[in-house]
């Protein structure tokens, strides 16, 4: 079964420093979301990121999946992942909306293996919302910051 979530966000800072931010992948990163999985970075140049997640799955027991980010500078990049519970795929795109903000276009499919509870297209959508509205205020905090 094949799921594709649709996400759509703006950000109040300009396209370069979203790409920078959002593509300036760290181990902490979880932190931003209060998330308790954990990331392990393998390899981070200008063309790409892997890395190694841990995370808790749907059946409660400690799961990894591995993620490989396709840096496309100045406005885009992608992931593919590979996961115990799924394989996913991630299309992300940035589009200047004039001067301090810029519009993330988001598309994710993922496909689900054999496990007890698939999260509902609702569910995702509800997830990864919340999960980009906090990075996407981590990111407007960081950007004020920096402008001062």
């Amino acid at each position: 079964m094949v799921d594709t979530t649709r996400v759509s966000k703006v950000i109040n800072a300009p396209l370069r420093y979203t790409y920078e931010w959002c593509t300036d992948f760290r181990e902490d990163d979880s932190k931003l979301t209060g998330s308790t999985s954990k990331r392990r970075i393998v390899e981070k140049t200008k063309k790409r990121a892997v890395y190694v997640m841990v995370y808790q799955g749907a059946d409660g027991k400690e799961k990894m999946a591995v993620s490989y980010v396709m840096l496309k500078p100045p406005s885009a990049w992608s992931l593919e992942q590979f996961g115990e519970e799924d394989y996913e795929t991630g299309e992300y795109r940035l589009k200047s909306l004039g001067k301090g903000k810029t519009r993330l276009e988001m598309v994710f499919k993922e496909t689900w293996k054999d496990i007890a509870k698939i999260p509902t297209i609702e569910e995702q959508t509800e997830g990864t919302n919340k999960a980009w509205d906090q990075f996407i205020a981590a990111l407007e905090r960081d950007y004020k910051a920096e402008s001062k």
